[in-house]
């Protein structure tokens, strides 16, 4: 039998000592959930987090200037691709910045809930008893006295004083305080979790878009209305917008006009009517720069500011092929601004204008350009393209873009056609193919509506981290012991003191404890 045994086991070879059992999948998703839920985990995902939003500031986002966005990838042909790829044109949305979002969510929720279990039992909890030797703690004072009179009562009235709670022994008193200090460690990591679900409840219910509104027109609120419209995941459609509308009836700009900050803006303001619903009276608003109209939840702000030429197009035929503002976009701080004009029904050829606003036109050693943003000496400067009519393609196309890859530029006397026209002017095409009237010019505006309902929310969990944090830095944990007892035939009361972090005046407080319990016994010489 014992052969058998020895055979068995050279079978199977010898035994490793010390070799850890396997872990198993359970064994592995506990020690993956502690890794997880760890603090060090967490200030490393809190670190990537504001590590990730920082691309959200640096590069032009969907969100919220989707035309800086067309015009970076345009300028950067390969790196334009790849950022789109890593989504970083919509960072906040991105996969990798959701991943990060989450994941400190859940760590956070780890990290929270097992300590206020402990919190709750340590709150509770009564002050321990005192050590066997309280002469060992960084604290302590001794002092004899003949009778040991009411020595407890009067350190419990004293302990009491300075906020510390108390609990009896026998022949002893024990104190403690600071215990709101994990209440504030535990405020500041709940208070976190609380703004990411504000964030989180703003991003998926809410919703943010853009529109240019050109003076003296209208805006209703609804998706197809908007230049761009960035919704929450859970948003579905009209019927989550409130049906306001508004007129922008008009728009007061004034620059600083002499200084070293000539140009500098002064003050904005854009005059509004608008309706809450449809049967709403209409109501009158001045809207301005960080001072919002506030409609059922929403809000609306002013973002920006330029000019629109009014132009009238005629084709070949005598025709009007286009009439009323184009928006332009400003280019510089003296809103030298850049824009088209289309005229995609003319005949017997297409007509497409692009070219420049200046608001105050000189005339510079490279050409005109602007010298003040305000309207003082307006010009408009453009050339003309024209081309075969296409058919339509239902595909959308930008208003600030023309498409010259179908167009031929306008040339005279073999060089390309260009003018310049002040308000009130025309000018006859080459080849008899129209006109072009630069009737005037309007101001237009940029509105963004929003609607982040997790606002509030996310804002109280700013504050009650702030308060969390200065708790957990100004409540100090301390713990205070006094007893009585016995030695060598004398009665010996004992002072002793524990900071539970770094000290801070311990020392002072324990002989201002003392002081105060000597009064209260027949004492005689203090012992050292």
């Amino acid at each position: 039998m014992t052969e058998v045994k020895d055979r068995i086991a050279a079978a199977s070879g010898p035994e490793e000592p010390g070799t850890p059992p396997a872990l198993g999948f359970v064994g592995w998703m506990r020690w993956m959930w502690r890794q997880l839920t760890s603090m060090k985990t967490a200030l490393v995902l809190l670190f990537l987090l504001a590590l990730g939003a920082v691309p959200g500031s640096l590069i032009p986002q969907t969100g919220i200037d989707p035309i800086k966005v067309s015009d970076f990838l345009t300028e950067h042909p390969k790196l334009g691709p790849l950022y789109d790829k890593l989504g970083l044109f919509d960072v906040y949305k991105s996969a990798w910045f959701s991943a990060i979002y989450l994941l400190l969510f859940i760590s956070l929720i780890g990290c929270v809930v097992p300590r206020l279990s402990v919190y709750l039992k340590a709150l509770r909890a009564r002050p321990p008893k005192p050590p066997r030797n309280l002469n060992r703690l960084p604290g302590y004072e001794r002092f004899e006295v003949d009778e040991p009179g009411d020595v407890l009562e009067v350190a419990t009235r004293e302990l009491r004083k300075r906020r510390f709670r108390v609990q009896a022994y026998d022949g002893a008193v024990a104190a403690e305080r600071g215990y709101l200090r994990e209440a504030g460690n535990l405020l500041f990591h709940f208070s976190l979790i609380l703004a990411l679900v504000g964030v989180a409840w703003g991003s998926l219910f809410g919703y943010r878009g853009t529109v240019l509104v050109v003076v003296g027109n209208g805006f209703a609120n609804s998706v197809a209305q908007y230049d761009d419209f960035t919704p929450g995941r859970a948003f579905s459609g009209d019927d989550d917008l409130p049906p306001f509308s508004l007129t922008v009836k008009d728009f007061e700009a004034k620059f600083q006009e002499d200084g070293p900050q000539r140009g500098a803006a002064r003050e904005f303001k854009a005059q509004l009517t608008y309706q809450e619903t449809p049967d709403a009276p209409e109501k009158s608003y001045q809207l301005e720069v960080n001072h919002p109209l506030k409609l059922d939840g929403s809000s609306v702000y002013l973002l920006g500011h330029g000019y629109a030429p009014r132009v009238t197009v005629k084709d070949g035929q005598g025709s009007v092929a286009f009439s009323g503002p184009a928006p332009f976009l400003p280019q510089d701080g003296n809103f030298s601004s850049f824009g088209v004009v289309k005229a995609p029904d003319a005949r017997p050829t297409t007509l497409g204008f692009e070219g420049f606003f200046l608001p105050t036109a000189v005339i510079a050693d490279n050409g005109p350009v602007s010298v003040f943003p305000d309207d003082l000496n307006p010009a408009l400067v453009m050339t003309g393209y024209y081309g075969r009519p296409q058919p339509e393609t239902g595909k959308p196309e930008s208003v600030y873009q023309l498409d010259k890859s179908k167009l031929t530029q306008f040339t005279k006397d073999g060089d390309k056609w260009r003018f310049q026209l002040a308000p009130g002017q025309s000018v006859q095409l080459p080849d008899k193919a129209g006109s072009l009237t630069f009737d005037g010019y309007s101001r237009w505006v940029k509105l963004q509506i929003s609607h982040t309902p997790g606002t509030d929310l996310a804002l109280a969990g700013v504050l009650l981290a702030i308060l969390g944090l200065m708790g957990s830095l100004f409540v100090h944990p301390r713990r205070t012991w006094v007893r009585v007892r016995e030695q060598d035939g004398r009665t010996v009361v004992e002072v002793a003191g524990l900071d539970r972090g770094p000290e801070r005046g311990l020392g002072d407080e324990i002989q201002a404890v003392t002081a105060r319990l000597k009064p209260a016994s027949s004492s005689t010489e203090e012992q050292p």
